[in-house]
């Protein structure tokens, strides 16, 4: 763990405290067994995001690909009678193809992340409409799969699978971007991707690589929050999703201008904001404020990333300083040796 996790660990140590203080329920089983399930499904959503936001790029289109994908799910397996076990893997694919698309047409058109993702947002959430005739897509009366609903919401130990799921891909991705070659070159790339593709790194497979990590994440996000709720409104369904999953990835110590952050931060950053979430509910603030909290967050950790950039280069310019007053020093201080001619 670096500074900036342990740091995010005691926050979230001292806030659960309090909470706990505040409303003894905080500290209940079912309010503990439902705060991990949100943890899972929105953290394997901010994981995904954290990759794209590495290189420096964005992903706003997350929560309309969450309705998307999850009304094309439900619909796969309640409607047209698609075995589930074929259905997922091909949720997932087109996650991971929508990702590929969106790597492309910023890596090979040299399109904005801002601007490619602002219109997936749009483009998706008018699609999943269309799809469902502005209509809902849900299950029908007494339409069950015990395989899928425990593995996507059910609990092992007491524990909801989501949460086991989470962690497992946690790990997962932690290898991939903190011990491969492939994470140092997208750590390289967010820090300045001229110098990367000078050094030899194909910059342009690397970020599409992100992109399609992040689309095949924010799949299989769709599928658990498609189980999750059982019932989808393409309207309001995943909406502002993408502010939960940026907001979790800068509180764990991603920043926006790229090449920097860890897993172990994103996957902190999502405890902590669900259990601010949990803090608003239990003390009766009206839901009403939640974005009004996300924003706030938001704020707050770009501001304390803009503050210890700040504070870093300080400390950078004040170290080459002395060191070259000290070799200044030390070069006046050599003997000088006379002319002999």
């Amino acid at each position: 763990m670096i500074k900036k996790d342990l740091g995010l660990l005691l926050l979230i140590v001292v806030v659960g405290i309090v909470v706990a203080i505040i409303n003894p329920r905080f500290l209940l089983p079912i309010n503990l067994a439902n705060t991990a399930n949100l943890i899972g499904l929105f953290g394997i959503l901010s994981i995904g995001q954290a990759f794209v936001i590495i290189t420096g790029g964005i992903e706003l289109s997350v929560g309309s690909l969450v309705a998307l994908l999850g009304v094309l799910f439900v619909d796969f397996i309640a409607v047209q009678d698609m075995s589930w076990m074929l259905a997922l893997p091909l949720i997932l694919v087109l996650g991971a193809v929508i990702g590929a698309v969106h790597g492309w047409l910023i890596t090979r058109l040299n399109l904005q992340p801002f601007v490619v993702t602002l219109c997936g947002l749009l483009i998706y959430r008018g699609a999943a409409r269309f799809y469902t005739a502005d209509g809902t897509a849900g299950f029908a009366f007494g339409q069950n799969f015990p395989e899928l609903e425990f593995l996507t919401a059910g609990r092992s130990y007491g524990v909801p699978n989501t949460f086991i799921a989470l962690v497992i891909i946690a790990v997962v991705m932690w290898v991939v971007l903190h011990r491969s070659v492939f994470g140092r070159y997208l750590y390289a790339i967010g820090k300045n991707e001229e110098a990367a593709r000078y050094s030899g790194i194909r910059t342009g497979r690397m970020v599409m690589t992100a992109y399609v990590i992040c689309g095949l994440l924010t799949a299989l996000s769709a599928i658990y929050f498609a189980m999750y709720t059982r019932s989808i409104s393409p309207a309001s369904h995943g909406q502002f999703y993408e502010l939960y999953a940026i907001a979790a990835a800068v509180l764990g110590g991603f920043s926006l201008r790229g090449g920097e952050g860890s897993i172990v931060g994103v996957v902190l950053g999502t405890v902590l904001l669900q259990e601010l979430q949990n803090l608003v509910n239990l003390l009766g603030i009206p839901s009403s404020l939640n974005f009004a909290v996300m924003g706030g967050v938001i704020l707050i950790g770009v501001l304390i990333d803009q503050q210890w950039h700040a504070i870093r280069a300080k400390r950078r310019l004040v170290s080459a300083a002395r060191q070259a007053e000290t070799r200044l020093s030390n070069e006046s201080s050599l003997p000088v040796v006379a002319n002999q001619d």
